[in-house]
Protein backbone atom coordinates (compact mmCIF):
# COMPACT_ATOMS: atom_id res chain seq x y z
CA UNK A 1 0.00 0.00 0.00
CA UNK A 2 2.90 2.31 0.86
CA UNK A 3 4.47 1.75 -2.60
CA UNK A 4 1.15 2.67 -4.30
CA UNK A 5 1.11 5.90 -2.30
CA UNK A 6 4.70 6.71 -3.33
CA UNK A 7 4.08 6.04 -7.04
CA UNK A 8 0.87 8.09 -6.92
CA UNK A 9 2.79 10.97 -5.37
CA UNK A 10 5.46 10.76 -8.06
CA UNK A 11 2.79 10.71 -10.78
CA UNK A 12 0.98 13.75 -9.33
CA UNK A 13 4.28 15.63 -8.97
CA UNK A 14 5.23 14.84 -12.56
CA UNK A 15 1.86 16.06 -13.82
CA UNK A 16 2.15 19.23 -11.75
CA UNK A 17 5.64 19.93 -13.15
CA UNK A 18 4.43 19.30 -16.69
CA UNK A 19 1.54 21.70 -16.22
CA UNK A 20 3.89 24.33 -14.81
CA UNK A 21 6.09 24.12 -17.90
CA UNK A 22 3.31 25.50 -20.08
CA UNK A 23 3.04 24.86 -23.84
CA UNK A 24 6.07 22.53 -23.98
CA UNK A 25 4.19 20.01 -21.86
CA UNK A 26 1.19 20.07 -24.19
CA UNK A 27 3.06 18.45 -27.10
CA UNK A 28 0.82 15.79 -28.71
CA UNK A 29 1.85 12.17 -28.43
CA UNK A 30 2.94 10.30 -31.59
CA UNK A 31 -0.21 9.30 -33.43
CA UNK A 32 1.24 6.31 -35.28
CA UNK A 33 4.22 3.97 -35.48
CA UNK A 34 5.44 5.79 -38.58
CA UNK A 35 5.85 9.01 -36.61
CA UNK A 36 8.23 7.16 -34.26
CA UNK A 37 10.38 5.81 -37.07
CA UNK A 38 13.93 7.11 -37.45
CA UNK A 39 16.30 5.66 -40.01
CA UNK A 40 19.62 6.31 -41.71
CA UNK A 41 18.35 4.47 -44.79
CA UNK A 42 17.89 7.56 -47.03
CA UNK A 43 21.42 8.73 -46.20
CA UNK A 44 22.92 5.28 -46.79
CA UNK A 45 21.18 4.95 -50.15
CA UNK A 46 22.66 8.26 -51.20
CA UNK A 47 26.27 7.75 -50.10
CA UNK A 48 26.95 3.99 -50.26
CA UNK A 49 27.28 3.82 -54.09
CA UNK A 50 30.46 5.90 -53.72
CA UNK A 51 32.12 3.34 -51.43
CA UNK A 52 33.95 0.55 -53.25
CA UNK A 53 35.60 -2.77 -52.48
CA UNK A 54 39.28 -3.11 -53.36
CA UNK A 55 41.00 -6.42 -54.08
CA UNK A 56 44.75 -6.64 -54.61
CA UNK A 57 47.13 -9.38 -55.72
CA UNK A 58 50.83 -9.29 -54.86
CA UNK A 59 53.41 -11.78 -56.09
CA UNK A 60 55.71 -12.89 -53.29
CA UNK A 61 59.01 -14.69 -53.80
CA UNK A 62 59.38 -17.81 -51.66
CA UNK A 63 62.79 -18.84 -50.40
CA UNK A 64 63.22 -22.62 -50.06
CA UNK A 65 65.08 -23.38 -46.86
CA UNK A 66 67.22 -26.48 -46.87
CA UNK A 67 69.56 -27.56 -44.07
CA UNK A 68 72.28 -28.32 -46.63
CA UNK A 69 72.42 -26.98 -50.19
CA UNK A 70 72.59 -29.60 -52.89
CA UNK A 71 74.24 -28.99 -56.24
CA UNK A 72 71.69 -28.52 -59.00
CA UNK A 73 68.76 -27.88 -56.65
CA UNK A 74 67.78 -24.19 -56.64
CA UNK A 75 67.24 -22.48 -53.32
CA UNK A 76 64.55 -20.32 -54.90
CA UNK A 77 61.20 -21.78 -53.91
CA UNK A 78 59.34 -19.95 -56.68
CA UNK A 79 56.55 -17.49 -56.02
CA UNK A 80 53.08 -17.30 -54.61
CA UNK A 81 50.28 -14.77 -54.96
CA UNK A 82 49.08 -13.01 -51.83
CA UNK A 83 45.60 -11.51 -51.95
CA UNK A 84 44.24 -8.80 -49.70
CA UNK A 85 41.17 -6.63 -49.51
CA UNK A 86 40.11 -3.22 -48.34
CA UNK A 87 37.79 -0.34 -49.10
CA UNK A 88 37.91 2.90 -51.02
CA UNK A 89 35.85 6.02 -51.72
CA UNK A 90 35.05 7.64 -55.06
CA UNK A 91 35.82 11.34 -54.65
CA UNK A 92 35.48 12.48 -58.28
CA UNK A 93 32.90 11.55 -60.94
CA UNK A 94 35.69 10.57 -63.37
CA UNK A 95 36.67 7.53 -61.30
CA UNK A 96 39.20 8.94 -58.81
CA UNK A 97 39.30 6.84 -55.64
CA UNK A 98 40.99 7.48 -52.31
CA UNK A 99 42.04 4.63 -50.03
CA UNK A 100 44.76 3.78 -47.52
CA UNK A 101 48.27 3.26 -48.83
CA UNK A 102 48.61 0.03 -46.85
CA UNK A 103 45.64 -1.42 -48.77
CA UNK A 104 47.46 -1.24 -52.13
CA UNK A 105 51.13 -1.19 -51.07
CA UNK A 106 53.24 -3.43 -53.32
CA UNK A 107 50.21 -4.70 -55.26
CA UNK A 108 50.77 -6.05 -58.78
CA UNK A 109 47.05 -5.98 -59.56
CA UNK A 110 44.30 -3.77 -58.16
CA UNK A 111 40.66 -4.60 -58.76
CA UNK A 112 37.77 -2.33 -57.75
CA UNK A 113 34.22 -3.59 -57.26
CA UNK A 114 31.42 -1.03 -57.14
CA UNK A 115 28.33 -1.35 -54.98
CA UNK A 116 26.35 -2.50 -58.06
CA UNK A 117 28.88 -5.37 -58.51
CA UNK A 118 30.58 -3.98 -61.59
CA UNK A 119 34.33 -4.58 -61.60
CA UNK A 120 37.16 -2.41 -62.92
CA UNK A 121 40.94 -2.60 -63.07
CA UNK A 122 42.47 0.31 -61.19
CA UNK A 123 45.74 2.16 -61.62
CA UNK A 124 47.72 3.70 -58.82
CA UNK A 125 47.90 7.49 -59.26
CA UNK A 126 49.85 8.45 -56.15
CA UNK A 127 50.78 6.83 -52.86
CA UNK A 128 51.88 8.76 -49.79
CA UNK A 129 53.09 6.30 -47.17
CA UNK A 130 53.69 8.98 -44.57
CA UNK A 131 49.98 9.76 -44.42
CA UNK A 132 48.90 6.22 -45.35
CA UNK A 133 46.82 7.48 -48.28
CA UNK A 134 46.68 6.54 -51.95
CA UNK A 135 44.76 7.65 -55.02
CA UNK A 136 43.50 5.16 -57.60
CA UNK A 137 41.76 5.71 -60.90
CA UNK A 138 39.36 3.50 -62.83
CA UNK A 139 38.54 4.07 -66.48
CA UNK A 140 35.06 5.54 -66.63
CA UNK A 141 34.74 5.31 -70.39
CA UNK A 142 33.05 8.67 -70.21
CA UNK A 143 30.60 7.54 -67.52
CA UNK A 144 30.07 9.69 -64.44
CA UNK A 145 30.40 7.71 -61.22
CA UNK A 146 28.69 8.52 -57.91
CA UNK A 147 31.10 10.25 -55.54
CA UNK A 148 31.29 11.89 -52.13
CA UNK A 149 32.00 15.54 -51.55
CA UNK A 150 34.50 16.38 -48.84
CA UNK A 151 33.53 18.30 -45.72
CA UNK A 152 35.91 20.46 -43.71
CA UNK A 153 37.00 18.06 -40.97
CA UNK A 154 37.54 21.01 -38.62
CA UNK A 155 33.79 21.68 -38.71
CA UNK A 156 32.87 18.48 -36.86
CA UNK A 157 32.52 18.28 -33.10
CA UNK A 158 32.67 15.60 -30.47
CA UNK A 159 29.23 14.02 -30.23
CA UNK A 160 28.32 14.43 -33.90
CA UNK A 161 26.69 11.30 -35.36
CA UNK A 162 28.69 9.59 -38.11
CA UNK A 163 28.43 6.50 -40.31
CA UNK A 164 31.33 4.21 -41.21
CA UNK A 165 30.90 2.44 -44.54
CA UNK A 166 33.25 -0.22 -45.84
CA UNK A 167 33.81 -3.90 -46.53
CA UNK A 168 35.00 -5.60 -43.33
CA UNK A 169 36.13 -9.20 -43.71
CA UNK A 170 35.12 -9.04 -47.38
CA UNK A 171 31.47 -8.43 -46.51
CA UNK A 172 30.35 -5.85 -49.04
CA UNK A 173 28.62 -2.61 -48.09
CA UNK A 174 28.56 -2.83 -44.33
CA UNK A 175 27.32 0.26 -42.51
CA UNK A 176 27.85 1.05 -38.82
CA UNK A 177 26.88 4.14 -36.87
CA UNK A 178 28.38 5.97 -33.94
CA UNK A 179 29.53 9.34 -32.79
CA UNK A 180 32.69 11.37 -33.07
CA UNK A 181 34.50 10.37 -29.88
CA UNK A 182 37.36 12.83 -30.25
CA UNK A 183 38.80 15.26 -32.77
CA UNK A 184 42.48 16.05 -33.23
CA UNK A 185 43.32 12.73 -31.59
CA UNK A 186 47.02 11.92 -31.57
CA UNK A 187 47.69 8.24 -32.27
CA UNK A 188 51.41 7.80 -32.79
CA UNK A 189 52.72 5.06 -35.02
CA UNK A 190 49.73 4.97 -37.37
CA UNK A 191 50.95 7.52 -39.87
CA UNK A 192 53.12 10.60 -40.07
CA UNK A 193 50.46 13.12 -39.15
CA UNK A 194 49.37 11.24 -35.99
CA UNK A 195 46.20 13.33 -36.07
CA UNK A 196 42.84 11.60 -36.38
CA UNK A 197 39.09 11.74 -35.99
CA UNK A 198 38.20 9.11 -33.39
CA UNK A 199 34.86 7.31 -33.56
CA UNK A 200 33.06 4.49 -31.79
CA UNK A 201 31.39 3.35 -35.02
CA UNK A 202 32.46 -0.27 -35.46
CA UNK A 203 35.50 -0.57 -37.76
CA UNK A 204 37.06 -3.96 -38.51
CA UNK A 205 39.73 -5.43 -40.82
CA UNK A 206 38.73 -4.69 -44.41
CA UNK A 207 37.23 -1.32 -43.43
CA UNK A 208 40.57 0.37 -44.13
CA UNK A 209 40.14 3.00 -46.82
CA UNK A 210 36.38 3.21 -46.28
CA UNK A 211 34.30 6.30 -45.64
CA UNK A 212 33.45 8.10 -42.43
CA UNK A 213 30.55 10.38 -43.32
CA UNK A 214 28.55 13.00 -41.47
CA UNK A 215 24.77 13.17 -41.53
CA UNK A 216 24.86 15.68 -44.38
CA UNK A 217 26.30 12.93 -46.59
CA UNK A 218 29.82 14.34 -46.92
CA UNK A 219 33.17 12.66 -46.31
CA UNK A 220 34.89 13.71 -43.10
CA UNK A 221 37.54 10.99 -42.96
CA UNK A 222 39.07 7.81 -44.35
CA UNK A 223 38.88 4.92 -41.89
CA UNK A 224 42.49 4.00 -41.24
CA UNK A 225 43.12 2.11 -38.00
CA UNK A 226 41.61 0.70 -34.84
CA UNK A 227 42.81 0.23 -31.30
CA UNK A 228 42.33 -3.40 -30.39
CA UNK A 229 44.00 -6.15 -28.39
CA UNK A 230 42.11 -8.88 -30.25
CA UNK A 231 41.99 -7.60 -33.84
CA UNK A 232 38.28 -6.84 -33.63
CA UNK A 233 36.47 -3.58 -33.00
CA UNK A 234 36.34 -2.35 -29.43
CA UNK A 235 34.81 1.00 -30.31
CA UNK A 236 38.04 2.95 -30.81
CA UNK A 237 38.57 3.69 -34.49
CA UNK A 238 40.68 6.33 -36.20
CA UNK A 239 39.99 8.10 -39.48
CA UNK A 240 42.40 10.30 -41.41
CA UNK A 241 40.70 13.74 -41.58
CA UNK A 242 39.25 14.89 -44.88
CA UNK A 243 41.43 18.01 -44.87
CA UNK A 244 44.49 15.78 -45.43
CA UNK A 245 42.60 13.87 -48.12
CA UNK A 246 41.85 17.16 -49.88
CA UNK A 247 45.55 18.00 -50.01
CA UNK A 248 46.34 14.59 -51.50
CA UNK A 249 43.70 15.07 -54.19
CA UNK A 250 45.15 18.50 -55.05
CA UNK A 251 48.73 17.22 -55.30
CA UNK A 252 47.77 13.93 -56.94
CA UNK A 253 46.68 15.67 -60.12
CA UNK A 254 50.29 16.76 -60.70
CA UNK A 255 51.82 13.49 -59.53
CA UNK A 256 53.36 15.11 -56.48
CA UNK A 257 53.13 14.31 -52.79
CA UNK A 258 52.04 16.20 -49.70
CA UNK A 259 54.85 18.52 -48.65
CA UNK A 260 54.62 20.42 -45.40
CA UNK A 261 55.69 24.04 -45.81
CA UNK A 262 58.91 25.13 -44.11
CA UNK A 263 58.63 27.60 -41.24
CA UNK A 264 62.31 28.39 -40.92
CA UNK A 265 62.31 27.85 -37.16
CA UNK A 266 63.25 25.08 -34.74
CA UNK A 267 60.71 24.20 -32.05
CA UNK A 268 60.22 22.01 -29.02
CA UNK A 269 57.07 21.02 -27.08
CA UNK A 270 56.06 22.98 -23.98
CA UNK A 271 56.56 20.72 -20.97
CA UNK A 272 55.23 21.38 -17.48
CA UNK A 273 58.63 22.74 -16.44
CA UNK A 274 58.83 25.04 -19.47
CA UNK A 275 55.29 26.27 -18.89
CA UNK A 276 56.21 27.16 -15.31
CA UNK A 277 59.42 28.90 -16.38
CA UNK A 278 57.65 30.89 -19.10
CA UNK A 279 54.65 31.73 -16.87
CA UNK A 280 52.21 29.96 -19.16
CA UNK A 281 48.77 28.91 -17.87
CA UNK A 282 49.16 25.34 -19.13
CA UNK A 283 51.77 23.07 -20.78
CA UNK A 284 50.65 23.43 -24.41
CA UNK A 285 52.18 24.86 -27.55
CA UNK A 286 55.63 24.88 -29.12
CA UNK A 287 58.59 26.98 -28.01
CA UNK A 288 60.75 28.57 -30.70
CA UNK A 289 64.36 27.52 -30.07
CA UNK A 290 66.09 28.90 -33.16
CA UNK A 291 65.18 31.15 -36.06
CA UNK A 292 67.03 30.39 -39.31
CA UNK A 293 68.52 33.41 -41.05
CA UNK A 294 66.63 34.37 -44.20
CA UNK A 295 63.85 31.86 -43.54
CA UNK A 296 60.08 32.43 -43.40
CA UNK A 297 60.16 32.63 -39.59
CA UNK A 298 62.64 35.48 -39.61
CA UNK A 299 60.57 37.33 -42.21
CA UNK A 300 57.48 36.91 -40.03
CA UNK A 301 59.30 38.29 -36.98
CA UNK A 302 59.61 35.17 -34.81
CA UNK A 303 61.91 35.44 -31.80
CA UNK A 304 63.56 32.89 -29.59
CA UNK A 305 61.27 31.69 -26.75
CA UNK A 306 58.10 32.71 -28.58
CA UNK A 307 55.41 30.12 -27.78
CA UNK A 308 53.28 29.12 -30.76
CA UNK A 309 49.71 28.47 -29.60
CA UNK A 310 47.67 28.83 -32.79
CA UNK A 311 47.88 28.56 -36.57
CA UNK A 312 45.10 30.30 -38.44
CA UNK A 313 42.11 29.79 -36.15
CA UNK A 314 43.19 26.36 -34.91
CA UNK A 315 45.02 25.66 -31.63
CA UNK A 316 48.53 24.24 -31.64
CA UNK A 317 49.01 22.10 -28.56
CA UNK A 318 51.83 19.80 -29.62
CA UNK A 319 54.01 18.55 -32.48
CA UNK A 320 51.25 16.34 -33.90
CA UNK A 321 48.87 19.27 -34.30
CA UNK A 322 51.59 21.37 -35.94
CA UNK A 323 52.47 18.60 -38.41
CA UNK A 324 48.82 18.15 -39.30
CA UNK A 325 48.07 21.84 -39.74
CA UNK A 326 51.12 22.34 -41.94
CA UNK A 327 50.13 19.35 -44.07
CA UNK A 328 46.80 21.03 -44.86
CA UNK A 329 48.49 24.25 -46.06
CA UNK A 330 50.13 25.06 -49.38
CA UNK A 331 53.41 26.73 -50.22
CA UNK A 332 52.88 30.37 -51.19
CA UNK A 333 50.19 31.07 -48.61
CA UNK A 334 50.60 33.59 -45.79
CA UNK A 335 48.94 32.50 -42.56
CA UNK A 336 48.42 34.16 -39.16
CA UNK A 337 50.27 32.51 -36.27
CA UNK A 338 49.43 33.26 -32.64
CA UNK A 339 52.37 33.36 -30.24
CA UNK A 340 52.79 34.20 -26.57
CA UNK A 341 55.67 36.66 -26.14
CA UNK A 342 56.46 38.11 -22.75
CA UNK A 343 53.07 37.06 -21.43
CA UNK A 344 51.14 38.77 -24.24
CA UNK A 345 49.52 37.28 -27.33
CA UNK A 346 50.97 38.46 -30.62
CA UNK A 347 49.81 37.54 -34.13
CA UNK A 348 52.49 37.16 -36.81
CA UNK A 349 51.94 36.83 -40.55
CA UNK A 350 53.95 33.82 -41.71
CA UNK A 351 54.78 33.27 -45.42
CA UNK A 352 54.91 29.56 -46.23
CA UNK A 353 57.86 28.37 -48.30
CA UNK A 354 59.00 25.04 -49.72
CA UNK A 355 61.73 23.41 -47.62
CA UNK A 356 65.12 23.81 -49.35
CA UNK A 357 67.65 20.98 -49.60
CA UNK A 358 70.63 22.96 -48.39
CA UNK A 359 73.11 21.40 -47.80
CA UNK A 360 72.83 18.46 -50.27
CA UNK A 361 71.97 15.25 -48.42
CA UNK A 362 75.07 13.17 -49.36
CA UNK A 363 73.39 9.91 -48.43
CA UNK A 364 75.92 7.36 -47.19
CA UNK A 365 75.68 3.78 -45.86
CA UNK A 366 78.11 3.14 -42.99
CA UNK A 367 79.87 -0.18 -42.53
CA UNK A 368 82.97 -1.65 -40.91
CA UNK A 369 83.74 -2.52 -37.30
CA UNK A 370 82.27 0.51 -35.55
CA UNK A 371 79.07 1.37 -33.61
CA UNK A 372 77.27 2.99 -36.56
CA UNK A 373 77.77 0.06 -38.91
CA UNK A 374 74.52 -0.72 -40.70
CA UNK A 375 73.12 2.83 -40.53
CA UNK A 376 72.47 5.06 -43.54
CA UNK A 377 72.89 8.74 -42.82
CA UNK A 378 72.32 12.05 -44.62
CA UNK A 379 73.06 15.71 -44.11
CA UNK A 380 70.08 17.35 -42.44
CA UNK A 381 68.40 20.15 -44.35
CA UNK A 382 64.89 21.62 -44.18
CA UNK A 383 63.80 19.27 -46.99
CA UNK A 384 65.24 16.17 -45.28
CA UNK A 385 63.81 17.18 -41.91
CA UNK A 386 60.37 17.53 -43.53
CA UNK A 387 60.67 14.08 -45.11
CA UNK A 388 61.69 12.59 -41.75
CA UNK A 389 58.81 14.33 -39.98
CA UNK A 390 61.10 16.27 -37.65
CA UNK A 391 59.75 19.39 -35.95
CA UNK A 392 62.81 19.96 -33.80
CA UNK A 393 66.13 19.66 -35.63
CA UNK A 394 69.32 21.52 -36.46
CA UNK A 395 71.99 21.22 -39.17
CA UNK A 396 73.81 17.96 -38.71
CA UNK A 397 73.41 14.26 -39.53
CA UNK A 398 70.17 12.31 -39.67
CA UNK A 399 69.57 8.55 -39.69
CA UNK A 400 67.30 7.48 -42.57
CA UNK A 401 67.84 3.70 -42.60
CA UNK A 402 69.03 1.04 -40.12
CA UNK A 403 69.64 -2.55 -41.19
CA UNK A 404 67.83 -5.03 -38.93
CA UNK A 405 70.27 -7.03 -36.86
CA UNK A 406 73.16 -4.66 -37.53
CA UNK A 407 75.40 -3.23 -34.83
CA UNK A 408 73.82 0.20 -35.30
CA UNK A 409 70.35 -1.28 -34.70
CA UNK A 410 71.30 -1.68 -31.04
CA UNK A 411 71.52 2.07 -30.58
CA UNK A 412 69.91 3.88 -33.51
CA UNK A 413 66.56 4.05 -35.26
CA UNK A 414 65.20 5.94 -38.25
CA UNK A 415 64.66 9.61 -37.40
CA UNK A 416 67.56 9.88 -34.95
CA UNK A 417 70.07 12.71 -35.20
CA UNK A 418 73.75 12.03 -34.56
CA UNK A 419 74.76 15.05 -32.49
CA UNK A 420 78.34 14.34 -31.48
CA UNK A 421 81.11 11.72 -31.58
CA UNK A 422 83.57 11.59 -28.67
CA UNK A 423 82.04 14.79 -27.33
CA UNK A 424 82.75 16.70 -30.54
CA UNK A 425 79.77 18.03 -32.48
CA UNK A 426 79.32 16.68 -36.01
CA UNK A 427 77.67 18.94 -38.57
CA UNK A 428 77.91 16.84 -41.74
CA UNK A 429 78.25 13.32 -43.06
CA UNK A 430 81.86 14.10 -43.99
CA UNK A 431 82.65 15.15 -40.40
CA UNK A 432 80.90 12.03 -39.07
CA UNK A 433 82.99 9.71 -41.25
CA UNK A 434 86.17 11.49 -40.20
CA UNK A 435 85.26 11.10 -36.53
CA UNK A 436 84.41 7.40 -37.00
CA UNK A 437 87.76 6.77 -38.70
CA UNK A 438 89.54 8.16 -35.63
CA UNK A 439 87.68 5.72 -33.33
CA UNK A 440 84.41 6.02 -31.42
CA UNK A 441 84.38 6.06 -27.63
CA UNK A 442 81.05 7.88 -27.20
CA UNK A 443 78.11 8.99 -29.32
CA UNK A 444 75.40 11.58 -28.56
CA UNK A 445 72.04 10.95 -30.22
CA UNK A 446 69.02 13.23 -30.47
CA UNK A 447 65.60 11.58 -30.39
CA UNK A 448 62.17 13.14 -29.85
CA UNK A 449 63.60 16.28 -28.25
CA UNK A 450 65.96 14.42 -25.91
CA UNK A 451 69.72 13.88 -26.23
CA UNK A 452 71.36 10.75 -24.85
CA UNK A 453 75.05 9.84 -24.80
CA UNK A 454 76.21 6.25 -25.29
CA UNK A 455 79.63 5.17 -24.04
CA UNK A 456 81.64 2.46 -25.82
CA UNK A 457 84.56 0.49 -24.43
Amino acid sequence: MAWRTIWAAIFVAACTMAAAEGPAAAQPLPSSRDSLQFSYAPLVKRVSPAVVNIYTATTMRVQRRMPFPFPGIPQDGGSRVQNSLGSGVLVKPDGLIVTNAHVVRGADEIRVVLSDRREFDAKLVIQDDRYDLALLRIDSGGEKFPFLELRDSDSIEVGDIVLAIGNPFGLTQTVTSGIVSAVARSAGGVNDSSFFVQTDAAINPGNSGGALVSLDGRLIGINTAIYSQTGGSVGIGFATPSNIVARLIDTGASGGRIVRPWLGISMQPVTADLASGLNLPRPAGLVVKDVFAGGPGEKAGFKRNDVIVGLRDQPIDDEASMRFRLATLSVGETVPVKVIRGGKEVTLQLPLAAPPEDPPREKSALDGRQPLSGATVVNLSPAVAEEMGLIEWKPGVGVVEVKPGSYAARFLRVGDMVIAINGKEVKSVAELKKSIAAGVSSMSVGREGMVSTIQFR
